[in-house]
Parts: C-alpha cells; sequence; structure tokens
C-alpha cells in the first residue's frame, strides 16, 4: 500500500535526519536519544521502522497464506533474506573498523537487529495462528520484563542486558565502560526479545489492515499506549533495553501513525510523502551509513561542514541551527538519490 511506503520512507528520512547532524555538539534536544531512562522524538524512529517491518511481513505474506501456498519455500527466502540483511550490517561496521582510525569491531547493529526482528516474526507469521501470536507477544514482554526485574537492576552496564552482551560479544559492543570493563549495546541480543515483540504488533496491525479493520488498529494504539503508560511505572521507557513498556509505548504510536498514514493516502488520496525512501529503504540507510564512514575517513566531513555551513550560519543562526541544516541538507541529498533511482525503476530489495 502507498500508506505503508510513505511512512517507511518519512521513518527512513527521520533516521538520517537524526543520525547526521553537523556537529554531535550542537543537536537541538528534540533530535537526541534519551540519555538512559525516557522517550524522545528519536526514540520512536527505530521502534516505527521495526513496526513496519511488522506490517509488510502481513501485507507480502498475507495472499500467499490465503492461497494456502506451502511455507516451507516462503520461509526459506525470508531467512535468506534476514541473512543478507545482518549481513549488509556486519559488513558495514568492518568497514568503519577498517577506515576510521578510533573505531573498534561492533558486531550487533540496527540493520542486524532487523534482520532478526524479520526472521522471527516471518516464521511465527507462517507457522502460527493468530491466538498464538499473542501468547508469543506476551510471552516476550512479559518475560523479557521479569528479566530485568531477575537482574536487579537498571542501571548502566550493571543491568542484566548489558551483562548478557558483555558475556556474548565481549567488546565488540557499542560501549564499554572503562571502570568496569563491562559493555552495551542498544542492539543488543538479549533486547532483542522485545524488539521482536515490536514487529509483531506490526505484524497484526498489518493483517487487520489487509481486512480494512482500522477500527481494530486504532484500539490496538490507543491500547497499546495505555499499557505502556502504566508499564512504565514498573519499568521506564528505555530504548538501551528496549523494556516492555518502550515497546508498547512505541508500537502504539506507530499504530495510531499508520491508521492516519492509511486515511490520509489510501482512503483521501493525499501525495504519498516518503514513498521514494519508502521503496529504497535499505539502500538509502545503508548507503547514508557509508557516506558517514567515508566522509570523516578522507578527511572531507570536517572541511565540508564548515565551507558549505558552519563558518557562516554559526555567526548568524548559532551553531545548533547549523548543525541542523546540514541534517537537513543531507535528507535532502538523499532524496535527490532515492528519486534518481526510482526515475529509472531501480529498487535495491536484499
Amino acid at each position: 500500500m502507498a500508506s505503508v511506503d510513505a511512512l517507511r520512507g518519512c521513518t527512513v528520512a527521520a533516521m538520517l535526519l537524526v543520525n547526521d547532524p553537523g556537529s554531535w555538539d550542537a543537536v537541538y534536544a528534540p533530535l537526541e536519544h534519551a540519555t538512559w531512562h525516557g522517550c524522545t522524538p528519536t526514540d520512536l524512529v527505530f521502534p516505527f521502522f521495526l513496526f513496519i517491518v511488522g506490517v509488510s511481513t502481513a501485507l507480502a505474506f498475507g495472499p500467499r497464506l490465503d492461497s494456502a501456498s506451502p511455507t516451507a519455500p516462503l520461509l526459506r527466502g525470508a531467512l535468506w533474506r534476514a541473512a543478507r540483511i545482518v549481513a549488509l550490517g556486519l559488513a558495514i561496521n568492518l568497514l568503519a573498523l577498517w577506515l576510521l582510525p578510533n573505531a573498534h569491531l561492533r558486531l550487533p547493529g540496527v540493520l542486524q537487529r532487523i534482520g532478526l526482528c524479520f526472521a522471527a516474526v516471518a516464521a511465527i507469521a507462517l507457522y502460527l495462528r493468530p491466538r498464538a501470536q499473542w501468547l508469543v507477544l506476551i510471552a516476550l514482554l512479559v518475560s523479557h520484563g521479569l528479566l530485568l526485574q531477575w537482574g536487579g537492576t537498571l542501571a548502566p552496564f550493571e543491568n542484566i542486558v548489558s551483562r548478557a552482551d558483555s558475556w556474548l560479544f565481549g567488546a565488540t559492543v557499542y560501549r564499554v565502560d572503562p571502570a568496569s570493563g563491562r559493555g552495551h549495546d542498544p542492539e543488543g541480543l538479549l533486547g532483542t526479545l522485545p524488539a521482536i515483540a515490536t514487529t509483531l504488533l506490526g505484524l497484526m496491525a498489518g493483517h487487520w489492515l489487509r481486512a480494512r479493520n482500522l477500527r481494530a488498529i486504532g484500539m490496538l494504539g490507543i491500547a497499546a499506549l495505555a499499557l505502556g503508560f502504566v508499564w512504565s511505572f514498573w519499568q521506564p521507557f528505555n530504548k538501551n533495553l528496549w523494556t516492555s513498556s518502550f515497546a508498547l509505548w512505541t508500537a502504539g504510536w506507530a499504530s495510531l501513525a499508520l491508521l492516519a498514514f492509511h486515511w490520509a493516502i489510501d482512503q483521501r488520496g493525499w501525495p504519498a510523502w516518503g514513498r521514494l525512501f519508502g521503496v529504497n529503504a535499505i539502500a538509502a540507510y545503508a548507503g547514508s551509513e557509508l557516506m558517514q564512514i567515508l566522509l570523516p575517513a578522507f578527511g572531507w566531513q570536517e572541511p565540508l561542514y564548515h565551507f558549505l555551513l558552519a563558518d557562516w550560519l554559526t555567526p548568524l543562526a548559532g551553531a545548533h541551527l547549523a548543525s541542523l541544516t546540514w541534517a537537513i541538507a543531507f535528507v535532502f541529498l538523499w532524496w535527490l538519490i532515492v528519486w534518481a533511482m526510482d526515475r529509472r525503476g531501480l529498487h535495491v530489495r536484499i
């Protein structure tokens, strides 16, 4: 559906916007992740993308399941695609290790989590009935909440998610605490369990979208927001740990966004803003990540930023606006790239 492509595209554009400021020392608060507990608008971006992965899975598999197509070939194709997404994420991390002087080897990552969530939800969609899917969802949210509680603390580097990441990956995580030697990765393996729940909620919304059951999508959004808010009094919103309250809260907003995009684009005929990013989502994200590596590696990032923007805009409007202007220009550059790709019928799918 055009609305799903548009919502996916707007999410990718938001990813590029928050990942590519001119200076990390001058970023407006809403464009930064919460330091630990909390949920900023930026914290919504990755859960939105995973939610849309679930919606897209329902739209892709639904017609084939309705026609009683064999499930084994579909699962093999999904697992192979998931493996390619994970491999691309690892390749980008390896390239950063090779080219950037201060980089270290990182095994987890955004694309790696997307691949794992897609693989899990594809298997669930193909082999479990809706009632069983709900049971898996509840089990994922409750078990992760109990596991965090059993770990005794949610403090950075001391919680059970960080300890599990340290044990599994050693120093190949996003950040290592010099004092304790423990590591933490916001896309670590244990935190992927509630991220699968986020994707699974998207799968359910996708089934309802196919059935034009818009009331159910709206009720899902309101119920997830309410339950996530209540859960946050026990375990706060936390993207780094992907707490169950965070999974529900962000999926609630994503459900309402899906409903709004469907009403505006599919029903009312509004322009599908964001579609160009949506049909080349992985290409835009992976390409922007490569650009983030290559520009600093060749020593071009700082000179370009200062020559084109910072040296003249900062005295006029401040460092924060200059940094944001660079990020907007970066998104526009990639819009031109995906526009040119779409004009030539080039849609990169992994």
